[in-house]
């Protein structure tokens, strides 16, 4: 019997000892179970965390790509403005250098029909005793007309014996020449006048053919 007793004794401590190791196992694996699945987030973590990185690299790198396109966009406008406000100036400046370059104009076109009654006045005086003295008055009169319309710039052109140029004369007719070639000025029936540099009005002439 004391021996039937003893053999269960160690029976149940050996049983005791197997439980207990099996479940000291147990503990180990789930401990590694656990260690390993808080890898495994540390891992994911990691990952999502570098995935973040690269996304928010990304987008600055879009953003900074769509501000310089920006910035360049608006240096561009501001350069045309600059280009077109200096064209405005030099446009208004030269309208206004040539308002008053050619502000008499109108009024010495106005005074081109006296000049022309002046021109007919002293050639049909002629050299009549009779009012010799009366066209010398005139002449002189006359000349210092002449004097002050000059001194704002008015020329009378030298057409006869010119190539004619539409841009300076007015053809009213075409005639034979035996002394100019074809396309020449032979005889001015109204003078033309410059004024500077501008055809004030320009002269009209025969023109040989």
């Amino acid at each position: 019997m004391e021996n039937n007793k003893e053999f269960q004794e160690n029976e149940i401590e050996m049983n005791e000892n197997r439980e207990a190791e099996i479940a000291e196992n147990e503990n180990e694996a789930t401990q590694a179970g656990t260690d390993a699945s808080s890898k495994a987030e540390e891992h994911t973590e990691g990952n999502a965390e570098e995935n973040a990185e690269v996304i928010d690299a990304a987008h600055l790198q879009n953003e900074v790509k769509r501000l310089q396109s920006l910035a360049d966009d608006c240096q561009q406008r501001a350069l045309r403005t600059q280009a077109d406000f200096d064209n405005y100036r030099k446009r208004t400046l030269k309208e206004k250098e040539d308002f008053a370059k050619y502000a008499s104009s109108k009024l010495i076109t106005e005074l081109l029909p006296i000049i022309d009654n002046f021109d007919r006045a002293i050639a049909a005086a002629g050299d009549s005793p009779e009012i010799e003295s009366f066209a010398k008055g005139v002449s002189m009169i006359f000349r210092q007309f002449e004097g002050v319309l000059k001194a704002e710039g008015l020329e009378a052109m030298e057409a006869v014996g010119q190539p004619f140029n539409p841009e300076f004369h007015q053809a009213i007719m075409q005639v034979e020449s035996d002394e100019h070639e074809e396309g020449i000025v032979v005889e001015e029936v109204q003078k033309g006048y410059m004024l500077k540099d501008k055809v004030l009005r320009p002269a009209m002439v025969k023109v040989s053919m």
